[in-house]
């Protein structure tokens, strides 16, 4: 089978690798169907380089079993699945308490392991729910950064009737959108720099959409909540800056929730760092997409919404590609050569 692996800083190359095989009794070989990029991808072939050295890269999966081991009773051959990437150990102290977001040895596939830019990959069963009819496999692969932001909003104490505001509309803040309004917020507001993705946001439920580089977001903010500001405010840029400006964003005793990872250093003026104090916001950092009992009720409510159609993924794909593609389309997004939304791997060549 073709896999991708990632050999170094913007060195991934798709070569000829052996077909995973079941290792133990609960074991499963899903055929990949469609896998996503993640920002995390992009940030560690362009900036960190890889866990393993030679590992197949990829961890955003949905696919068809193709074989199971002799103890697997929760799935079997030919049914479609998405995938959890994520495990934890199980047995230290968080995983004890079932708080597996928080496990001290959490594994991501396509880190260590081999993951899911590859015709096939190995999982354990306890791994992957059940695709219910009717959902495609393109929707199915954007099922962990969906989690990753139900994660979030679990996290917090949001209320029907809340405004939101999401600082950063890429993959995660789209799904930080939609995932608002499922949660019962009446206005959302998407920032962002990019007019590009404000459409899609737009496009996805997104009441207000505010380019930053053309006006200050936290004035346009403050008017359009009566000087107050909003119920919480979700930072998902991932970006030094963005993760120092979202505290001007919350009203008094509002909300901040951290689901972007900003790969430098936040330096934070007194301007907004004395917010936190003087408006006694409750700021929060949100990890990953899993809780107990695990996969979570992420899993299951995310797979929900997105079989109603209420959390959707199609409008932000920009590129669909197959695996030959994967090393010159990382190359192009690390070059900023155009503008990049969702980017989905098929390895079988065609859409699904």
């Amino acid at each position: 089978m073709k896999g991708a692996k990632i050999y170094g800083i913007r060195d991934i190359r798709v070569e000829e690798c052996p077909i995973p095989e079941i290792k133990t009794p609960e074991d499963i070989i899903v055929k990949v169907k469609a896998v996503g990029f993640c920002g995390s991808d992009i940030s560690r072939y362009g900036k960190l380089g890889p866990h393993t050295v030679g590992a197949i890269f990829g961890h955003e999966l949905s696919g068809e079993i193709v074989e199971i081991g002799e103890q697997v009773t929760n799935v079997k051959v030919g049914d479609g699945v998405v995938v959890c990437p994520t495990t934890p150990c199980f047995h230290c102290e968080y995983c004890q308490l079932g708080k597996y977001s928080k496990c001290e040895s959490l594994q991501v596939i396509g880190a260590k392991e081999d993951g899911g830019f590859a015709e096939y990959v190995r999982l354990h069963s306890r791994s992957v729910l059940k695709m219910p009819e009717g959902l495609d496999f393109e929707t199915a692969c954007g099922m962990e950064p969906a989690c990753v932001v139900m994660h979030g909003f679990y996290r917090t104490k949001i209320q029907a009737g809340d405004t939101v505001a999401v600082l950063g509309v890429g993959p995660i803040g789209l799904f930080a959108v939609q995932c608002a309004k499922i949660f019962g917020a009446t206005k959302v507001i998407a920032i962002d720099v990019f007019d590009e993705k404000l459409e899609i946001a737009k496009e996805l439920g997104a009441d207000l959409c505010i380019n930053a580089k053309d006006i200050d977001p936290i004035q346009v903010v403050k008017e359009m909540t009566g000087g107050s500001g909003v119920d919480i405010a979700v930072e998902s840029a991932g970006n030094p800056f963005t993760s120092a400006q979202v505290l001007s964003l919350p009203k008094k005793g509002g909300t901040v929730v951290f689901m972007g990872i900003p790969y430098g250093d936040v330096a934070i003026s007194r301007e907004h760092f004395e917010k936190i104090v003087r408006n006694e916001l409750t700021v929060l950092g949100s990890w990953n997409a899993v809780s107990g009992p695990f996969p979570g009720k992420e899993w299951p409510t995310t797979l929900h919404f997105m079989k109603e159609g209420k959390i959707k993924v199609k409008p932000m794909v920009t590129h669909r590609i197959s695996l030959d593609q994967i090393p010159e389309t990382f190359e192009k997004i690390y070059k900023r050569d155009s503008f990049f939304g969702k980017v989905i791997v098929f390895p079988e060549g065609k859409e699904c």
